[in-house]
């Protein structure tokens, strides 16, 4: 899917039970009772194509980019947030109560029975905090399963409390057209929280994989091997990550997106290269081999499978190496003879991984904290260093692929599109925006 269908196909999703509640709503009141009414409508369409952005559908994201759908899906929940939060103010100077026998398509009053007053407002105060809890999560410190359990529950609660807000209490989704398409799109938001957390483990659990070699690359960078357990293994492009689970049940929460280092040419065993940083990795070098194992994926854009560049510029920051390593194998593999240049950054010499590997290759290494006898780069990865590395024809000509902290992507990519690289030969992948 191309960037701009998902855009369309977006606005059109979210804007259908909006146009769809004014053609059946009967006649307009006062332009204050619509816009009240529009927001809340367009919050809660929003609020349940979130739940299509976040689950990780590869025909959705198939194109795009995995983060391109996850940061929508940010973008749009603060969105929909804002327009829930003006909603209620909007109906100032309404008269109020319940159902009257002469305004039976509540064009002059708005229920206050208690009941889908409640919901609304339970729905109301629960999506505020489920927005802020997401914003500050690396801040709040707790563990990424409890946020991830959190989040779609509180969501899925949302959406119930929602649903029974607006059939009760609004205007335009008592009507029984609206109604049914209320319980339709609700129906597949709740499909999609179906198809994450019990389909897609069924389907891993018939495919199990198991850990075969953990190795210690550098002082807290550790390489994860598995192999499939009784199945041909997974079809993948070099570049691309998956979702690992190990030593969990298909079902628990305990997953953690992984670059995958391998290139597919190596055989079905898939490699991982991980730096202790959180919970989890902090535990990679005692995993025993052996240990069952699951995999969700192959996802991400990170690929140079049917590019023509005459040469790829492949550009990491620390752990970043990973998919971009997964790539310069699969070129050598391949007999791909373009041209290839790495820029390898890293905060000091003893943090460098596969060093033997790219010394054989155009390997410029930057270090933030060099030692007095470093020959190589230093500082950072930064504007001054692409013009130092990169001619003029390479700029325009070559394919730039990036992996690392967000902060050197963005310097990177403004310099480049600054000296006339065009935006589609510079590839990317975020998942860290706040």
């Amino acid at each position: 899917m191309k960037p701009h269908f998902l855009i369309v196909g977006y606005l059109i999703a979210v804007a259908l039970p909006l146009a769809l509640s004014w053609w059946f709503g009967g006649p307009m009141r006062p332009w204050q009772e619509e816009l009240a009414s529009s927001l809340g409508i367009l919050a809660f369409s929003m609020i349940l194509m979130e739940f299509l952005l976040s689950g990780r559908f590869k025909r959705l994201s198939k194109g795009v980019g995995l983060d391109t759908t996850m940061r929508l899906h940010q973008v749009m929940a603060r969105a929909a947030l804002v327009f829930a939060l003006i909603h209620p103010l909007l109906y100032q100077g309404t008269p109020s109560g319940g159902q009257r026998p002469w305004d039976p398509t509540r064009e002059l009053t708005v229920t206050t029975d208690f009941a889908p007053l409640a919901s609304g407002i339970a729905a109301y105060l629960l999506l505020g905090a489920l927005v802020f809890l997401a914003i500050g999560r690396t801040k709040l410190d707790y563990k990424y399963e409890t946020w991830r359990l959190l989040h779609g529950v509180g969501a899925l609660l949302i959406a119930v409390l929602l649903l029974h807000h607006t059939v009760s209490a609004g205007r335009y989704g008592s009507q029984p057209v609206m109604t049914a398409v209320w319980f339709a799109m609700t129906a597949v938001a709740g499909g999609s929280l179906i198809s994450v957390y019990l389909v897609v483990p069924l389907l891993q659990k018939a495919r199990p994989w198991r850990v075969t070699d953990v190795v210690r690359l550098t002082s807290r960078q550790w390489l994860l091997t598995v192999t499939p357990d009784g199945h041909p293994g997974l079809r993948y492009q070099a570049g691309q990550f998956v979702w690992l689970n190990i030593g969990h049940s298909p079902f628990s929460l305990h997953e953690h997106p992984l670059s995958i280092c391998s290139a597919p040419t190596t055989g079905p065993e898939i490699s991982f290269m991980i730096k202790e940083l959180g919970d989890f990795t902090r535990t990679v070098g005692r995993i025993p081999t052996g240990t069952l194992a699951y995999l969700d994926g192959p996802y991400g854009n990170l690929s140079i499978e049917g590019r023509a560049e005459p040469g790829v510029a492949l550009i990491a920051g620390g752990v970043g190496l990973a998919p971009l390593l997964g790539i310069l194998r699969q070129m050598r593999d391949t007999g791909d003879s373009r041209e290839v240049k790495v820029i390898y950054g890293n905060r000091i010499v003893d943090q460098i991984a596969f060093r033997d590997e790219l010394d054989a290759e155009d390997t410029v290494y930057v270090l933030q904290e060099p030692a007095d006898d470093w020959a190589g780069e230093s500082g950072l990865i930064d504007a001054a260093l692409i013009d130092r590395v990169f001619s003029e024809q390479q700029i325009k000509d070559w394919l730039f692929v990036m992996c690392g902290p967000a902060s050197m992507m963005d310097i990177v990519e403004h310099r480049l599109i600054e000296r006339g690289t065009p935006s589609h030969r510079i590839l990317s992948e975020r998942f860290d925006y706040d």
